[in-house]
């Protein structure tokens, strides 16, 4: 039976909060209403009030109980409605839940979650890939998985981690994928990039949404003899460095794609590391394809031309494999 992607990250909470009663959501909407995108539907019928619990709309009050809980040995899984809200609590997890494994060697357990990125026509404040700004921040992990078999793995490793994990789900994903999930209970690893396709003539280094733009342009530029290879880079925060060197050693050429916009993308980190640490086995520049630096626009058809695209990533390669 397929799995969507939500039903995927649906399915990995509930089974950590059958596995540990330490485990509880937290959130706007999380109860009666099921959550905004039905993450946490039938929840609070089968776990009771004490562990799906309704806050009023203030992320910062959501982040702040869920650190506390932390510390008193809870594991919570706190929401962000949409991913552009995370602002409201960023000092709780940035100045506050971020630092206490480094200043005093305090576990802080947490999930946030944040269902982000366009694609669904939400406009400038529902529609943001805001991962760049914690990308920055020692002491937190950061997760962006592309397929549902990773949503389910990850959210798990994520609920049983003892460090402040930011989890950040693509909406545009969430009913578009779907696989077949094994019965078995199983969790994938924190800071693990894997290939999600294999090629010789070059690299694309992605992850998210964006993992399924690059593989529709490798499927066309395949026609053309060009054989790319694809990088899922799955968590941003630790970056997997080794993975991504490896892949452009082995193709000699790479292009780093997001849908956060371009100026102080995570694109300019990973390209900085490919350049101090495999220049030598580059036959080209390394590049990036990113959204412009303009909020992200409401208007289907300009949210459509801001969205980087298939289009976009197959005139790049194809410059890049001639050069």
């Amino acid at each position: 039976m397929l799995t969507t992607y939500v039903e995927a990250v649906r399915q990995g909470i509930w089974e950590e909060m059958e596995r540990d009663p330490s485990v509880f959501v937290i959130g706007e909407d999380l109860g009666v209403y099921g959550g905004a995108f039905k993450v946490t539907l039938g929840m609070l019928e089968h776990f009771g009030e004490k562990r799906v619990i309704d806050t009023p709309i203030s992320e910062s009050a959501i982040v702040g109980a869920a650190i506390g809980a932390g510390f008193m040995g809870l594991r919570p899984v706190a929401e962000m409605q949409f991913s552009d809200f995370i602002t409201c609590g960023f000092d709780q997890i940035v100045n506050y839940a971020a630092k206490c494994r480094y200043r005093w060697n305090a576990p802080v357990p947490i999930v946030v979650r944040a269902p982000s990125g366009g694609g669904i026509h939400g406009g400038p404040f529902h529609s943001q890939n805001p991962e760049a700004w914690f990308f920055h921040v020692p002491g937190l992990k950061v997760v962006t998985p592309a397929t549902a078999y990773d949503a389910k793995g990850l959210i798990k490793s994520a609920i049983r981690d003892n460090d402040p994990v930011i989890f950040f789900e693509h909406k545009a994903l969430y009913r578009r994928i779907k696989e077949d999930l094994p019965e078995r209970d199983y969790t994938v690893p924190i800071g693990k990039a894997r290939v999600f396709r294999e090629g010789k003539d070059l690299s694309i280094v992605t992850y998210g949404a964006m993992v399924y733009v690059a593989s529709e342009a490798a499927d066309e530029l395949a026609k053309e003899g060009v054989s790319v290879e694809i990088v899922d880079l799955r968590t941003l925060l630790p970056l997997d460095e080794e993975c991504i060197l490896a892949s452009v050693r082995k193709t000699s050429k790479a292009i780093v794609l997001h849908e956060d916009t371009l100026t102080g993308g995570i694109g300019g980190e990973v390209v900085a590391r490919i350049n101090e640490k495999a220049f030598e086995s580059l036959d080209g520049p390394v590049l990036r394809i990113a959204a412009p630096d303009t909020p992200v626009p409401y208007s289907p058809p300009l949210e459509a031309a801001f969205l980087p695209n298939a289009a976009r990533v197959i005139e790049k390669a194809r410059w890049l494999y001639r050069y």
